[in-house]
């Protein structure tokens, strides 16, 4: 049986994963391998920290919190982290709020308490390196950088989405892992999900579905590329959390 110690020693290694990623020293095969090893024990994270809690329910419960998404590129920034929510199995609800006469935009992000530790951690590790690789990304001279980088963002999203999932099924898929009681994995995420969109019904009983944005930039391609390389954590995972960095 998964114990707290354990979860604490994956983490560990995760950092000297990415550590060894990051290293310039890394060729780009030898950090790829590192960030998909990284992607994997992220993903076993999740599943142990649920099987510890089936066994012991207090050690993780239903959690939420409202995370205002800065400017420049607030929406761009919403669908990272809803790309980075929903793989990692929490639930997000976009706000707009007028405050001091300006327009906020935020997400309301929900999920077990180890899940949504999980999202902040991927999702601030992934702004940063978001950040610089739109500083990096190069624009037709013909066309509008914004457009260009909205573009680019949603690709890199995109490709962060997909790894992320790609991860969470591989680490899912067996079903011989059970808890003390017995219980299957897939019937403890399942149950674990229930109650996130129980809360999620509570909090906001009249919810209804927004509509897909339309993006006109040529960067998509680009974008996704540099999302397929992006190292889902960073050094910063088990560091504090820093939500809101501009791009």
């Amino acid at each position: 049986m998964t114990t707290r110690a354990d979860l604490d020693k994956t983490l560990n290694t995760v950092r000297a994963l990415l550590a060894k990623a990051e290293d310039c020293a890394a060729t780009p095969e030898e950090a790829e391998a590192y960030n998909a090893k990284a992607a994997e024990l992220i993903a076993r994270y999740g599943i142990d920290a649920a099987m510890l809690a089936d066994a012991e329910p207090t050690s993780d419960l239903p959690s939420d919190k409202v995370i205002v998404l800065a400017a420049p590129y607030a929406l761009d920034k919403r669908d990272l982290l809803v790309a980075v929510a929903h793989p990692l199995r929490c639930r997000t609800v976009s706000q707009v709020r007028y405050e001091a006469g300006l327009k906020v935009h935020k997400i309301h992000l929900f999920g077990m308490a180890s899940d949504v530790g999980r999202v902040e951690l991927v999702y601030t590790s992934l702004l940063v390196q978001a950040a610089y690789g739109l500083a990096a990304a190069e624009a037709p001279y013909y066309e509008d950088l914004r457009a260009y980088r909205r573009s680019w963002y949603s690709g890199f999203s995109a490709a962060v989405y997909q790894r992320l999932l790609n991860a969470e099924r591989r680490v899912a898929m067996p079903q011989t892992d059970v808890s003390s009681g017995g219980r299957s994995v897939a019937l403890v995420l399942a149950d674990r999900t229930a109650l996130v969109d129980r809360r999620v019904a509570e909090t906001y009983p009249h919810l209804t579905t927004g509509t897909s944005r339309q993006l006109s930039g040529s960067g998509r391609h680009i974008g996704y590329q540099a999302g397929q390389r992006a190292d889902l954590g960073g050094q910063r995972i088990g560091s504090p959390v820093r939500l809101g960095v501009g791009a």
